[in-house]
């Protein structure tokens, strides 16, 4: 039977911490983009993303139809993004069989805009779902432009991630029981992370030297005869 590994696997690993880390990010950056907004005297909401980290349906918050209009909190109709980490595959030729893999990583950013009807002078309307799209794409703006600030080559983990990159956006509609939910619309960024994984390392089997005799051969050269034993367990 195979060696048992003796330590407890008491860690997370690092693509977990690349998540967490990417949601990090965007919200610490979200709050200080509102902050300079606000200097500017410009209306900080515009600034303000709503983060969460592997959630199937984060959007369902905008399912009772909040009223933009409103200041309270439960109405709060800002973008929702969600990071998720979606895949893993090995860099065989920057990995060893023991202890440390390269993986090229896809974490998706799925940014949702949300919007209603507003009527306008003369009798016309601004249409809910183009109102959706565009705060959904301001919601792709900033995360684009903050994961790809030069800040963040390697979001803030040097030693752990290689780089990143924004390789895809996709628009798509919400499904609620397979028909596009009213009012929403979605986004999803493709963020490309190269990053390393590490893993529980082999305890080496201690040896006790018995013997260790120093011998010349005819030619001058020096070598060593020695005799080893594994002490009892």
């Amino acid at each position: 039977m195979a060696a048992k590994i003796e330590s407890l696997i008491d860690k997370v690993d690092y693509f977990e911490m690349v998540r967490d880390q990417i949601g990090a990010i965007l919200l610490v950056e979200s709050t200080k983009q509102q902050e300079l907004a606000a200097l500017a005297g410009k209306d900080p909401k515009l600034w303000k993303l709503r983060v969460f980290t592997e959630r199937s349906n984060p959007w369902s918050e905008f399912q009772d139809r909040p009223d933009p209009n409103s200041d309270d909190p439960a109405d709060d109709t800002s973008p929702i993004v969600n990071v998720w980490f979606d895949r893993a595959q090995l860099m065989p030729r920057s990995s060893n069989v023991v202890e440390k893999q390269q993986y090229d990583g896809t974490f998706r950013i799925d940014c949702y805009g949300y919007g209603v009807s507003t009527a306008t002078q003369g009798g016309g309307h601004d249409p809910g779902d183009a109102r959706a799209s565009l705060e959904t794409h301001r919601a792709v703006r900033l995360v684009r432009n903050i994961l790809m600030a030069g800040h963040y080559v390697t979001l803030g983990m040097t030693g752990v991630v290689g780089q990143r990159m924004v390789d895809s956006i996709t628009i798509f509609q919400p499904q609620i029981d397979d028909r596009p939910a009213q009012h929403v619309i979605g986004a999803t960024i493709a963020l490309g992370v190269e990053f390393k994984e590490l893993s529980p390392q082999v305890q080496g089997q201690p040896l006790e030297l018995v013997s260790l005799e120093v011998r010349r051969a005819e030619t001058g050269q020096l070598y060593v005869e020695t005799q080893f034993e594994f002490p009892d367990s």
